[in-house]
């Protein structure tokens, strides 16, 4: 018997709130970067914005208080359940969520005039693949947006959770590579944190 179960809790009970612990966290830590990338986005009220990786949906949310549509796409059904739950709190019509990954979008093509991720990029199995999804869903001259945090090298910890100077630049390069224009890289600062952001045009 573990020192978990001796008190009363099992493996999937520490799991099950670690998951929330970690849900509540990305809630709270994504505040500024989703203000930040609505505002480089320019959202309207004709604007469909794809998330990808939406965590518990703040940037999803906040592309809808910008007047858009907007889908959350995580592959983490704890994450997409605590979305939701908040959607349904605040009665938000303008938002939906589904399970799906980066590489594979559950989004009509050509149907949506921005994509962005926040925090996820760095987790995709398949960067190329990502990118020829959010290539393939975004209309004609849609907006790619990008926004990781900005990390050093040989980080420990949480910390390595972001890109260093040098995979911004690669990534830069693999946008460029998928046939994007107008590609982009910037550094911002947010009130928690730093972050860098590679911005696009579909073609």
């Amino acid at each position: 018997m573990t020192t978990g179960e001796r008190n009363g809790y099992s493996h999937e009970q520490h799991g099950a709130v670690f998951d929330n612990l970690t849900a509540v966290s990305m809630t709270v830590g994504r505040g500024g970067a989703a203000r930040l990338v609505a505002q480089l986005a320019n959202l309207g009220p004709s604007d469909l914005v794809v998330d990808v990786g939406c965590g518990p949906g703040t940037a999803v949310r906040r592309a809808s208080r910008e007047g858009a549509r907007a889908v959350g796409v995580d592959p983490s059904g704890q994450m997409l359940r605590l979305a939701r739950w908040i959607g349904s709190l605040r009665r938000n019509e303008r938002v939906r969520f589904v399970e799906g990954t980066a590489e594979s979008l559950p989004i009509v093509s050509e149907s949506a005039t921005v994509v962005w991720a926040l925090s996820s990029v760095h987790h995709w199995h398949d960067q190329a693949g990502g990118l020829a999804e959010a290539r393939r869903v975004l209309k004609s001259a849609g907006r790619l947006l990008l926004v990781e945090r900005s990390v050093e090298s040989g980080a420990k910890g949480h910390a390595p959770h972001g890109l260093t100077d040098d995979e911004a630049q690669e990534l830069v390069r693999a946008v460029e590579g998928s046939c994007f224009s107008q590609v982009t890289l910037q550094a911002r600062r947010t009130r928690l944190r730093d972050l860098v952001i590679v911005t696009a045009v579909a073609p």
